[in-house]
């Protein structure tokens, strides 16, 4: 295979979690009965750019299907994330009635609501139909396809061109990431913002983050990466901001090359930097996954097979696709993780991918009193055990598995 940002053949792996359904491909009781895909999840880093990558096994029009199941509203601190963003974004770009406001991945409105609320004109760029459709059910507008060049200059002739353009973890899940960059500087008003925000590889790292590696998520993006990309594509970064959500997340600002020149502030040269300090330009930076992995897969496996002997009863919550990364990698099933209750009820009454653990409403908890809930978003953790602090009431406990395992 060759890198999907500069061509060059890869030759460095990062890590082999064998095979695993794509992890967004919920079951339906009826499906239970039928053979699920499973493909390889490889993961390789490009020695020229530097841009970490799954292996091609499939197609994005399968993972990102009229029936996905991911919708970003059942989050609240999500929410609250979007609409401060929102704010900032008015404030400091003096956005306003005049403007016009572009999400690509815009999911179901979880952000868009908020500039509407605004009274700016706006437009979601979103291919999945069950969240597109939840989207219009808040009176926004969406076009239902995915974003790249022809689609911008398609927007650009309709009067969309942006003076601010929003794309929140949706770069790491374009197969196309040169036209999906390049449909930025297409679109963008000469004085026109994007933002970029995206898991940070550093993190991924360093936090043993293996389980946020999926089929979905084509690429893991250190800034060093982002900012060849964006230059391949016509887009300079002149901004960036380190965010806590997502285990640790960057927030990248561009402007069009060609554009009205923003001074590019010290933060960009900082952070880059500090990716050369630690060695994201080597391969042993790259070494470290695998192992971490391994390690904490043995220690949910010793985990969850000392409380089956302890007749202590283990559920889940949260059928987050890490989670499935995380249950596949493990070899985890409903014998051990007994249900996972999740909040989206387009997920309630489906199976996990793979384990096929069956997904119900948060309501079980109480009703059954779980000794231990393993929650498969680490990363949500304080609002997930403050949502539901009944569970401390029966003395039942949190658990999270990665970087570590925690009984909390």
């Amino acid at each position: 295979m060759n890198c999907r940002g500069c061509g060059s053949a890869l030759h460095l792996p990062l890590i082999d979690l064998g095979t695993s359904p794509p992890s967004n491909a919920y079951l339906q009781p009826a499906q239970l009965a039928e053979a699920e895909q499973w493909v390889p999840l490889r993961v390789a880093v490009c020695e020229q750019c530097w841009l970490v990558q799954t292996e091609d096994y499939t197609r994005a029009e399968q993972l990102f299907d009229a029936d996905y199941a991911y919708f970003s509203s059942y989050s609240s601190s999500w929410l609250a994330h979007a609409e401060a963003y929102v704010a900032s974004m008015v404030e400091r770009f003096a956005l306003g009635t005049h403007s016009r406001v572009v999400e690509i991945a815009a999911n179901d409105g979880y952000l868009l609501q908020y500039v509407d609320r605004r009274g700016i004109p706006c437009l979601g760029v979103e291919p999945t139909r069950s969240t597109a459709d939840a989207a219009r059910a808040k009176g926004l507008e969406v076009r239902e396809v995915f974003f790249g060049r022809e689609v911008a200059a398609g927007l650009l002739a309709d009067g969309w061109g942006a003076d601010l353009m929003a794309a929140n973890n949706v770069l790491a899940h374009v197969p196309d990431i040169n036209d999906f960059l390049g449909g930025f500087a297409t679109l963008l008003k000469p004085a026109g913002v994007a933002t970029f925000e995206f898991p940070h590889l550093l993190s991924l790292i360093a936090d043993h983050q293996f389980d946020t590696l999926y089929h979905e998520h084509y690429s893991y993006l250190s800034l060093t990466a982002v900012q060849t990309l964006c230059q391949r594509n016509g887009l300079e970064i002149f901004d960036v901001q380190e965010l806590t959500t997502h285990g640790g997340s960057l927030r990248v600002f561009v402007q069009r090359i060609d554009g009205m020149g923003r001074t590019v502030t010290p933060a960009v040269a900082e952070l880059l930097a500090l990716e050369e300090r630690v060695g994201v330009r080597t391969a042993g930076f790259y070494s470290t996954l695998a192992p971490a992995a391994e390690r904490i897969k043995l220690q949910l496996l010793r985990f969850l097979l000392e409380a089956k002997a302890a007749g202590k009863r283990v559920v889940g919550y949260g059928a987050a696709a890490k989670g499935n990364t995380l249950l596949n990698y493990a070899g985890v099933k409903a014998d051990l993780l007994a249900w996972v209750a999740d909040a989206n009820p387009y997920k309630q009454g489906k199976f996990l991918p793979g384990s096929r653990i069956p997904i119900v409403p948060p309501e079980r908890l109480a009703q059954e009193q779980p000794d231990y809930v393993l929650v498969l978003p680490w990363n949500l953790i304080e609002e997930i055990s403050s949502q539901y602090a009944c569970v401390k009431t029966w003395g039942g406990q949190f658990v999270i598995a990665v970087p570590e395992l925690k009984v909390l």
